[in-house]
């Protein structure tokens, strides 16, 4: 009897979950997290939202940005996050976002807010263009360390500088908006013609170029500040450094699709972007988050990361970069890698 009884209660165990599983609504989120952050982050959704299965659809900004304009007309994705704000912006002003201000959203630091009504997105993390620079490399061609992004124009430096692809990368393009912006239009594109004489290739990967130049196969990767303090925490002989100028930014961000048929799961998967629990995923990977209570100080970061931000526009960003990556395009693809 006792036999027959813990049976029927394991069964009826078993057949509860499986039915909880068959009420899970499948959510699709389109994201540019890193590949390291998915399953952190789903696991810690579908704790906070079990009526939801996330679903992700990865991969690099400029590839989900454009997949997400060509979808307009017919949108799949109920939600976004782990995007570029710029990016962001655009669906904004395409009408593709509901206005929805996720709940915890006045615990979030003021940078992390969409600044306009309608209400339409929210930050989650922010990350920075840096230079790795490997002074073993250097040293055997007699470069020092460099302070100033001008140092890069070096001709000792010809062919051994990588950075990321402006057009496939959210961390290349914020490189090249961050020049346009503090140096002036003009300064900036004449610097960026000086740097492409000593450019080897042009990425499809925000890390890429600070890995190859923590293995010794570049001098310099101008890369995501994260990349650069794990890269050195690993060994590899390469200094993170902020320029003087200052370096440009970008926030990551979230929303929901105006169209989802999900809306009330979408809204809470929002609200949970804004928690400290959605935070210390974020922190696993960035250095600067949205919550202040989730401090996130990797070993190697650089100190004067958060002072060297510049004062940058995300609008004009977001406004800007069509012509902008135009302009770039046809001032230095010749040296764009091929995409695999």
């Amino acid at each position: 009897m006792k036999a027959w009884l813990s049976a029927t209660l394991v069964l009826a165990c078993v057949l509860g979950a499986g039915e909880a599983m068959a009420q899970r609504t499948k959510i699709t989120v389109y994201t540019a997290f890193e590949n390291d952050e998915l399953a952190p982050a789903k696991a810690s959704i579908e704790k906070a939202v079990p009526e939801a299965e996330v679903v992700w659809v990865r991969d690099s900004t400029g590839v989900i940005t454009a997949r997400m304009l060509a979808e307009k007309d017919n949108p799949r994705a109920d939600v976004v996050m782990g995007l570029a704000a710029t990016s962001i912006i655009m669906f904004e002003k395409a009408g593709m976002l509901m206005e929805y201000k996720p709940k915890g959203i006045a615990e979030l630091k003021p940078l992390f807010l969409d600044s306009k009504e309608p209400y339409t997105w929210t930050g989650q993390d922010a990350y920075l263009g840096v230079m790795c620079f490997n002074t073993v490399e250097a040293a055997k061609i007699g470069v020092k360390t460099p302070t100033s992004w001008h140092d890069l124009l070096n001709p000792a430096l010809r062919g051994k500088i990588v950075m990321p692809h402006p057009a496939s990368s959210g961390t290349g393009y914020l490189m090249v908006a961050g020049w346009l912006q503090s140096m002036g239009e003009e300064a900036g594109w004449k610097f960026m013609d000086g740097l492409h004489e000593n450019i080897a290739a042009y990425l499809h990967s925000g890390s890429a170029p600070c890995v190859q130049a923590a293995r010794g196969e570049r001098v310099v990767g101008l890369a995501l500040d994260t990349r650069g303090a794990a890269e050195k925490t690993r060994g590899a002989p390469i200094e993170v450094i902020v320029p003087k100028e200052g370096v440009g930014w970008e926030l990551e961000a979230g929303a929901v699709l105006k169209t989802t048929k999900h809306p009330e799961i979408a809204k809470k998967i929002a609200d949970w972007m804004t928690t400290k629990e959605a935070n210390q995923v974020y922190a696993k990977l960035y250095a600067i988050v949205a919550r202040p209570d989730v401090p996130s100080t990797p070993p190697n970061y650089p100190t004067n990361a958060e002072s060297g931000m510049i004062k940058n526009d995300l609008t004009w960003m977001s406004d800007n970069r069509e012509r902008i990556l135009a302009e770039w395009s046809r001032r230095f693809d010749s040296k764009s890698a091929p995409k695999k």
